[in-house]
């Protein structure tokens, strides 16, 4: 899979975070963004009244020529716009591909709300044959986003994402770490299917500890890359062996309610049964 859809910067989402008290009026800018694979292609058009700001937001997709979808997409505020407006090149196209190996391809469209860091979202529309009609499906990615990665090399990809529920959860977001997480799109539905990668889930787990260890040298606590590290060992089957790595490893005046959050914190997301 030669397209991979990266995750958006810190510094490009800084760019769109201006106040509109210094952002000058100028006349709407009319705007499209298209993807095609095979007979199906989509476009995205869209209105810029002002800089960062964006109205008239519609999706149309057509196949062989003849239009079946034309929707005007509802917005979150009017800072909420397509992510292909803040990439260049080919990343700008909105990605139409099989996903789910029905030799349909399905159509991407991804967006961002706007803001510091939050937040990201997909809307992914698969053709159904029989009513001759789109279907769509929402996928939250929170401050995050994803790539697209066939990393199973079986001719599909897979969502290579991260866990965005430990964004703020135990420190602050520039010192939060992510488990990691992996999504496959079947038959309409994003299936999390995480845990078939061990050796990516392993060293993803590795690259945190390694982090924690030179934060923990700067004076930081590290308390979001421990989290984030214990749920990759959970997902390995390792539990145990993480919590008295963890233990060991985190010596603070708050290490029991860190601990018993922690422990809580993981039950609640599923990583702890």
């Amino acid at each position: 899979m030669s397209f991979i859809r990266g995750f958006i910067s810190q510094s490009l989402i800084g760019l769109v975070c201006l106040s509109t008290a210094t952002v000058l009026a100028q006349s709407a800018i009319a705007e499209t963004i298209s993807g095609k694979s095979g007979n199906v292609q989509a476009q995205i058009t869209y209105e810029k009244p002002q800089e960062y700001q964006y109205k008239n937001v519609r999706l149309q997709i057509s196949r062989s020529g003849q239009t079946v979808l034309d929707k005007k997409l509802p917005q979150e505020s009017e800072y909420d716009r397509p992510i292909g407006d803040l990439l260049k090149g080919q990343e700008k196209n909105i990605p139409v591909l099989d996903l789910d190996g029905n030799k349909e391809p399905e159509v991407i469209a991804d967006f961002f709300t706007g803001g510091a860091h939050c937040c990201t979202y997909s809307l992914i529309y698969r053709y159904e044959s029989k009513a001759k009609q789109y279907k769509k499906t929402r996928h939250e990615w929170g401050n995050g986003g994803y790539r697209l990665k066939d990393l199973d090399n079986d001719g599909l990809p897979e969502f290579d994402s991260r866990d965005d529920r430990f964004a703020y959860a135990f420190s602050s977001y520039a010192a939060s770490g992510y488990p990691l997480q992996i999504w496959q799109y079947r038959q309409g539905k994003m299936v999390n299917v995480t845990r078939r990668y061990p050796k990516l889930i392993a060293s993803n787990a590795a690259e945190l500890w390694k982090t924690y260890n030179e934060i923990r040298q700067q004076g930081e606590d590290g308390k979001g890359f421990l989290a984030a590290y214990l749920a990759d060992k959970y997902m390995l089957g390792q539990g145990q062996q993480g919590w008295q790595e963890v233990q060991q490893a985190y010596k603070k005046s708050d290490r029991t309610q860190f601990f018993t959050e922690l422990r809580k914190f993981l039950r609640e997301t599923g990583y702890v049964k």
